[in-house]
């Protein structure tokens, strides 16, 4: 056991911490035998503190594949295996991830507890959607297997339940079949905010769909976007089918935290105006790589080293689409006019939720990347009144700041969820500092 300072991906807040790394499903046992509550933890890329607590487990030696059925397109895996293994593994054999996150350098587990979204929620739902089984040791020390019809209640909570339920030994979990390693992409530029959301509606039978905000844009051009759609491309839309699969880009990395001034108005406005003028038309066509379509980011290692030593918030909402784009408007706005914006603001259209603690809503999703500043929570505050009036919620796994009653009043099920968890774990074994700020456990 190490003890050191830890912090997830957004580099706030930080926490001091022991941290094991057992490697067999019997060294979990041996944790939850220990008095020491603790939370399990992954590859630290949430935002905030759902994997922090004085002690951690760390499963990233716990990484297996356990079976892979090339055929049916199944796979089982200990829970800390990092998708990007997954990947190496099946895409060249014809498969790809049913629902994955904007990096690929999370591991299974964690997409579990996360129950995280894609481009395709609209279309394919959440990761959990797609899960055929769990085992999981519980705060009890058992091990169940639970999926949605058999300890239905116990996936349930599991799914999105920010690791509080037990911890998560093996998911089993159905992929997708593709024949190439290639998007097929479409760009659209809008000019405003109203307009990218009615491309939304409009193009909603593609499996993929995610916009770029200009954040920073008032006026007539208030919320101009580029909308980018997505379908895997078959063999015959290639040139050559010798090269279906592409080998891996090289990566960029940021060698060491920027300087606060680096990140301002200014340098976030000229980004944002390069990066929509290099759409120089107002639709195009083009060939992108999965990697580079769902993983942009990836491309350049410590990419939040950008935003300094004080670190960054993502401030990730949904609103129910039937107010969805008063609300992603009027929130957007509220954001625009502090001049706070960010080089990352990203829009999405969720469909329907299975979940009943899982983030995702029927609805727009609106994400931001904003750096720490002394007045930045308060005014998150705020935001978070305005996005509870529509009847939305903020991401937990990307929360590092809200308050326990606004969690209280926005998830539907948060009362369930709490009775469960003291029914599953009465001496609070599994407990993180979320789960204290947000008094779930």
């Amino acid at each position: 056991m190490t003890s050191d300072f830890i912090t997830n991906w957004n580099n706030y807040p930080l926490a001091k911490s022991k941290v094991s790394s057992p490697v067999f499903a019997g060294d979990f046992s041996a944790q939850l035998a220990d008095t020491s509550p603790f939370i399990v933890r992954g590859n630290g890329r949430c935002y905030g503190d759902a994997s922090l607590a004085p002690s951690i487990t760390s499963t990233l030696k716990f990484n297996r594949i356990i079976n892979f059925d090339e055929s049916k397109g199944i796979i089982t895996c200990q829970s800390g295996l990092l998708l990007s293994d997954i990947l190496d593994v099946i895409m060249p054999r014809g498969w790809f991830l049913p629902v994955t996150p904007g990096t690929r350098f999370i591991t299974v587990g964690g997409a579990v507890a996360s129950d995280v979204h894609g481009k395709n929620h609209h279309k394919d739902g959440s990761f959990s959607q797609h899960v055929i089984s769990l085992k999981i040791l519980t705060p009890k020390g058992e091990i169940i297997s639970c999926n949605a019809s058999e300890n239905s209640e116990y996936f349930w909570f599991t799914c999105g339940g920010m690791g509080l339920t037990g911890i998560i030994l093996e998911v089993t979990f159905s992929l997708k079949r593709i024949e190439t390693g290639y998007i097929r992409q479409v760009q659209i530029k809008s000019g405003g905010l109203d307009e990218v959301l009615d491309l939304f509606e409009q193009y909603s039978h593609y499996t993929y769909s995610v916009a770029w905000i200009d954040c920073l844009k008032t006026g007539a051009n208030f919320g101009r976007s580029i909308l980018m759609l997505g379908e895997h491309a078959s063999v015959p839309e290639l040139k050559s089918a010798r090269h279906a699969f592409p080998k891996k880009s090289k990566t960029l990395s940021v060698p060491f935290n920027f300087p606060s001034f680096v990140l301002n108005g200014l340098s976030v406005k000229a980004f944002n105006s390069f990066f929509y003028a290099k759409n120089y038309k107002k639709e195009m066509h083009s060939m992108a790589t999965c990697e580079s379509f769902f993983y942009p980011l990836d491309a350049i290692l410590h990419w939040n080293r950008i935003y300094g030593k004080r670190g960054f918030v993502q401030y990730q909402f949904v609103i129910p689409k039937e107010r969805g784009k008063e609300g992603v408007r009027n929130i957007l706005n509220r954001i625009s006019s502090k001049g706070w914006g960010s080089f990352l603001a990203v829009l999405k259209l969720f469909g329907t939720q299975q979940g009943p603690i899982s983030f995702n809503m029927e609805g727009y999703t609106l994400a931001l990347d904003i750096p720490i500043n002394d007045r930045l929570f308060s005014f998150l505050d705020e935001l978070d009144l305005m996005v509870k009036d529509y009847g939305g919620r903020i991401y937990l796994t990307k929360d590092a700041r809200m308050k326990a009653e606004i969690f209280h009043s926005t998830y539907p099920h948060a009362s369930n969820f709490v009775s469960f968890l003291r029914k599953i774990d009465p001496e609070r074994k599994i407990v993180s500092s979320l789960s204290r700020r947000l008094e779930i456990k």
